[in-house]
């Protein structure tokens, strides 16, 4: 009795008390010391196999922070299960996903046959397992025959076989096999929709996966996640940030994933204000900062040029990772703190966090633009040989940007010469702008001969030299070079820079003297109209006749129907129209009798008049319309 007691403590605290394998591995020696499978044989399976139901747990849940660069290894779960005499169908399937959680596919499929070949029965719980597995291998013909059993046993209309089926058509880009899979598939859920959405965005398919998106019937936190973190990879940023305002407007707060994705799209565009707001919403909904958000803050105020407030977020969070001490490296190289950045590598080596190629990368950068060449030729001596960082083609290519920079353009063309591999356009180009900078023509020409080799249509290298002969004065090698790239058709790719004003990011692209010039047209065009309106609007001299006379008549009539008089017919000569119109103001002298009174008669204007009004319109519009090309020129 007492030993069953001890058993089922053993069971509880392996269930809701291990975090990591180290625990594991203590409870499971507590098992073997006080002889609990021995004296009971009969509980020895179940006990193996809630052993290894908490390892997956453990391996399958997000590693906490001291325990996150412990490797873990398959042979303690295996020498478990080797234990176990019979195994029940729940070990099959624990052995089987620990070999999937640790990415070993073709084990867990090797299990699976071994399972079958004993005559052990699937369930529901072990086909998901197994098609994960021929995910990771990318095997569509293996997956076709898991389905097959599948069909064989009933269980192809289990929701849980469905997604990781359409999990495995996704990963194999087989898109439309796996909407099929969807359409026939009777029962369906969020994730199903989920798995469609994650396929079309890694095969880069943005707007089939917003169409997906819009269709679903409901969608959760990955939905959203996932959405964004596509537009994101497909440098959609502009997009990413609307659909993360769309989020907030619906009431729905992004978890950690999205945010990052966000993140990056801010950094990318450059808006900091947009990306300060985000910041806000992370410090007012008390999100916890794990390495992933904080490795995106510190890129992201790192990019934006607010170094101080990046090493601020880097040491008030303690889950940090290799990511984050790079990007907080990194940030520092790019914003010219050389020497600052030295000391940060060296306190990264003290806390035993190992660099990599990209740590490495970002010293030689950040020696680069501060001039540091010795400390960046110690530490290039120093990366094999102390640190077991392997060099690669980035790295010869930083550091012969450095040596070009300090004017070592020998040393820097000995070291290409000397490289274990073939330089390519990065390595020759960085090379080719130390020549530029301080005018070495013949090794310029050589590098611009090595990069029209690998890269024909850089038509970089073509500007670049035309350069160099030009400030070196070699005129009729300018012309060659320009003719060379005009018979070639090559074109240089045009940069662009990007500026934030009033939360608004503007593109300026290089060689465009009028980044706005669609819209100046637009409003030449506008200025066009607007002066052909204007013009329609003034009166022609015939028109003016017609509406004096119109005038006139309506004058002569009021006058005649107050005295009593019948409407008379008037003809149209200008001199009796005019004499008719003074009427309403002075009035008839006597009635109209025998005798009749006499009108006096008014000096008629003008024609010359009404011409120069005419003119005087015209003029005042062209005028106008002169003034508005101007300003918009």
């Amino acid at each position: 009795m007492i030993y069953c007691k001890q058993s089922a403590d053993l069971i509880c605290s392996l269930k809701n008390q291990c975090k990591s394998i180290k625990e594991i591995h203590q409870i499971h020696s507590q098992i073997i010391t006080r002889g609990l499978l021995s004296l009971h044989p009969s509980s020895a399976s179940y006990l193996h196999a809630t052993i290894l139901h908490t390892f997956n747990s453990v391996i399958s849940s997000p590693p906490q922070p001291p325990h996150r660069h412990h490797p873990i290894s398959i042979h303690y779960p295996l020498s478990i299960f080797n234990l176990i005499s019979n195994p029940s169908i729940f070990c099959w399937n624990t052995i089987i996903r620990s070999h999937t959680l640790l990415s070993l596919p073709e084990n867990a499929v090797f299990f699976f046959i071994r399972m079958r070949r004993r005559c052990v029965r699937p369930d529901a719980h072990t086909f998901p397992f197994v098609l994960k597995a021929c995910a990771q291998l990318r095997e569509l013909s293996l997956a076709k025959t898991i389905q097959s059993q599948s069909l064989k046993f009933g269980f192809t209309t289990d929701v849980f076989v469905c997604n990781n089926l359409i999990h495995v058509y996704c990963h194999c880009g087989l898109i439309d096999d796996a909407y099929k899979v969807l359409d026939e598939s009777a029962h369906r859920d969020v994730v199903s929709y989920n798995v469609i959405l994650d396929g079309l965005v890694k095969a880069g398919e943005t707007e089939r996966a917003r169409q997906v998106f819009e269709e679903m019937p409901t969608r959760d936190s990955a939905t959203w996640g996932t959405m964004l973190s596509g537009y994101t990879q497909t440098k959609h940023y502009n997009e990413c940030l609307d659909l993360y305002d769309q989020m907030l407007v619906l009431g729905i707060h992004p978890d950690n994933t999205s945010l990052v994705s966000v993140l990056s799209s801010c950094s990318r565009l450059g808006k900091l204000e947009k990306g300060k707001e985000v910041h806000d919403h992370i410090k007012r909904s008390k999100i916890q900062i794990d390495s992933f958000l904080c490795t995106a803050l510190v890129d992201f105020y790192s990019k934006c040029g607010c170094i101080e407030i990046a090493m601020e977020i880097f040491e008030a969070t303690s889950d940090k990772n290799l990511f984050t001490w790079n990007a907080m490296l990194v940030g520092l190289a790019i914003n010219s703190h050389g020497k600052m950045l030295l000391n940060f590598f060296s306190k990264m080596v003290k806390n035993r966090v190992k660099p990599d190629g990209v740590t490495f990368l970002g010293v030689l950068l950040g020696c680069s633009h501060a001039g540091l060449i010795d400390e960046a030729r110690t530490l290039f001596a120093e990366m094999e040989v102390v640190y077991g960082v392997p060099k690669e083609l980035k790295h010869y290519g930083s550091m012969a940007d450095l040596l070009g920079r300090g004017g070592l353009i020998k040393e820097a063309m000995e070291m290409i010469e000397s490289m274990p591999m073939s330089g390519d356009v990065f390595v020759w180009g960085s090379l080719l702008g130390g020549c530029k900078l301080h005018g070495n023509v013949e090794v310029a020409e050589k590098a611009a001969e090595c990069i029209m080799e690998i890269s024909p249509e850089d038509g970089g290298v073509y500007s670049t030299m035309a350069d160099i002969y030009a400030n070196a004065k070699r005129w009729d090698d300018l012309t060659k070079i320009r003719r060379l790239r005009d018979s070639r058709r090559v074109k240089k790719n045009a940069g662009c820079s990007l500026i934030e004003l009033d939360g608004v990011s503007h593109e300026f692209v290089s060689e465009c003297t009028r980044p706005m010039g669609m819209e100046k047209r637009k409003l030449k065009i506008l200025c066009w109209l607007l002066m052909i309106l204007c013009l329609a609007q003034i009166p022609s001299r015939l028109a003016l006749e017609n509406i004096r006379i119109a005038h006139s008549k309506n004058l002569r009539s009021i006058v005649q129907e107050s005295q009593g008089l019948g409407i008379m017919t008037l003809n149209g000569n200008r001199e009796l129209q005019e004499q008719d119109a003074v009427m309403l103001a002075k009035g008839q002298k006597g009635g109209r009798g025998s005798g009749g009174g006499t009108i006096d008669r008014v000096p008629h204007k003008s024609e010359s008049w009404n011409e120069a009004a005419h003119q005087l319109g015209i003029f005042v519009v062209v005028i106008t319309f002169c003034i508005l090309q101007f300003l918009v020129s």
